[in-house]
């Protein structure tokens, strides 16, 4: 009996290795490979081979580097509350109030549609919409409500998180209508029949059971800004920075131990507020 066992075992072994071959070669190699490089040192002209920690002393001891690092979370927050709050509604119209599954299929394909282009091209297009004298403004002025061009709709933090929000909402709909689609729609019928209002069983019934969907999309879209330098170097005219770029600016001076140092860092920040995240709710039901 313990051989037909250990051979269930060996061809669940043999099934796996093929990607834990991939996940070694493109995933831990190169984290381990960037851990390395941290520690070495560099020069105006060379990278040299050493185990210091000058690159993380220099960085933990620098005002900018909070600065950056705040800036980033205040994007990720601002962001993922958007994104939330949108996606959640888009989520629960096209889950409760949509009954034919053919139109829940359409309008969820209507929302990927901006999908279909590049993200460069989406986030780009919004610069002649918001600039001096775009659309937004030059509509704005003929209505009459405000009688100068808005100098902060483009190149500003406002456009760079309208830019996030733009890029970002469909990877928090997708997760929790995932999972609005998976609840029982009698316990809802039994709510009503208990005498609960709508708003009650919203926030008794569905917000509890979505929770998952929910903490997925949350580590998505925060996991997304927390790493885009592209957006932030665009839609902010390169007058504000966040932890991206701070290792784009690193790469593009040839400072690579820096800017591995700097990736270590917002590797593990990212994994501690997954951490955080996943404590409130455990996603492996959904997966």
């Amino acid at each position: 009996m313990a051989t037909p066992l250990k051979n269930r075992h060996l061809a669940g072994w043999l099934l796996a290795s093929p990607m834990a071959f991939v996940l070694l070669c493109f995933l831990v190699l190169p984290i381990v490979m960037i851990v390395v490089v941290s520690f070495w040192g560099a020069t105006e002209f060379s990278i040299y081979p050493a185990f210091q920690f000058d690159n993380y002393e220099f960085l933990l001891t620098s005002p900018v580097t909070y600065s950056v690092f705040l800036n980033t979370f205040k994007y990720a927050l601002v962001t993922w509350a958007f994104t939330l709050v949108i996606g959640f509604t888009v989520a629960y119209f096209l889950a409760f109030h949509v009954r034919s599954l053919t139109w829940q299929v359409a309008l969820f394909l209507l929302c990927t549609i901006p999908f279909w282009t590049s993200n460069i091209i989406r986030m780009i297009s919004w610069i002649p919409f918001l600039g001096r004298n775009g659309l937004a403004n030059s509509t704005l002025i003929s209505w009459g409500v405000i009688d100068e061009p808005l100098d902060w709709l483009l190149f500003s933090d406002f456009s760079v998180i309208l830019a996030f929000v733009h890029l970002y909402t469909l990877f928090m709909v997708v997760p929790i209508f995932n999972t609005m689609m998976r609840i029982d729609k009698s316990l809802i019928e039994a709510a009503y029949d208990a005498g609960a209002t709508g708003f009650q069983t919203l926030t008794n019934v569905i917000i509890p059971l979505t929770k998952p969907g929910i903490m997925i999309g949350s580590i998505f879209v925060v996991t997304l800004v927390m790493g885009d330098f592209i957006t932030v170097r665009f839609m902010s005219g390169s007058q504000s920075a966040n932890v991206g770029r701070l290792i784009s600016n690193d790469i593009g001076l040839l400072q690579y131990p820096s800017a591995a140092a700097t990736a270590v860092i917002l590797l593990i920040t990212v994994l501690i507020v997954i951490a955080t995240l996943l404590r409130f709710v455990d996603i492996r039901k959904e997966l």
